[in-house]
């Protein structure tokens, strides 16, 4: 049977205009760019943020359409500001996602015999396919004691990093989306994350190419370098929250040997 209202972690119980300001200053809106996007006056809005008036559900959803707010906030807000929330949240093994998870399965499939993965908001490992298994290969056993988190896997000495030959570079470019992707959401597990993470050496702060599409990675493994372009795909229009925060990150050879070395194992 469905669960559809579970709310992860729901402990705050500030008010739904503390809430808002929150998310507004986020987004670095002032209240009359609010307003302006959500053709509302900034006196409602301001009004709404201290509390001297508490929005109907369809008010708070709408505020939060404009601030890009996650579905799961969103559910947030509405509780907060006295309403039901109205976004499901299943578990990927529920029965009722059941052809959300074989989607998704024929998705890794279809993109053998390169390696592909679906990760879930906190990078934790949902699924993978047979040939993600070129990135496991020296790994302590540590840090594949479920939930194998893909951040700390890449990241950490004991793990990837150290046959990652380009591994300044994919810091430079991981460590700065993940703090934007704590601070976006306010997560403070994403923000333990970073921290763990960081430790782990210094930042390249240079800006990356405009011209790179996808995150370049070059492995050394059993003694064959290969070399990845590594982008993310995310869904559109999402009916549930665990749909919406689920991504899949495939890898596509870089060179020809990688592509040669693939098609012959």
């Amino acid at each position: 049977m469905a669960r559809p209202w579970i709310l992860e972690g729901v402990s705050d119980d500030r008010p739904v205009g503390e809430l808002l300001r929150e998310w507004r200053r986020r987004r670095k809106l002032s209240q009359l760019d609010l307003a302006i996007q959500a053709d509302v006056s900034s006196r409602h809005v301001s009004f709404v943020e201290t509390g001297r008036t508490i929005p109907s559900s369809a008010m708070v959803l709408h505020l939060a359409e404009q601030l890009d707010v996650p579905l799961r906030e969103r559910n947030r807000l509405l509780v907060a500001a006295g309403h039901a929330p109205v976004y499901r949240q299943t578990p990927l093994d529920d029965p009722d996602m059941t052809r959300v998870r074989a989607a998704l399965e024929q998705f890794l499939r279809a993109h053998a015999p390169y390696p592909a993965v679906a990760v879930d908001r906190r990078w934790n490992l949902l699924l993978a396919n047979d040939s993600f298994n070129v990135f496991l290969a020296g790994v302590d056993q540590k840090l594949l004691t479920a939930p194998i988190n893909l951040m700390r896997l890449g990241l950490h000495p004991d793990g990837l990093a150290s046959r990652v030959r380009n591994l300044e570079q994919v810091r430079g470019y991981l460590l700065p989306r993940l703090a934007r992707q704590a601070a976006a959401s306010g997560d403070p597990e994403l923000h333990q994350l970073y921290d763990e993470l960081v430790a782990h050496g210094p930042v390249d702060t240079t800006p990356p190419d405009p011209a790179d599409i996808a995150l370049p990675i070059h492995i050394r493994y059993r003694g064959t370098d290969l070399a990845f372009l590594s982008t993310i795909t995310t869904f559109g229009a999402a009916f549930d929250i665990t749909l919406e925060e689920i991504a899949v990150e495939t890898y596509l050879p870089a060179d020809a040997s990688t592509m040669e070395f693939f098609r012959r194992t």
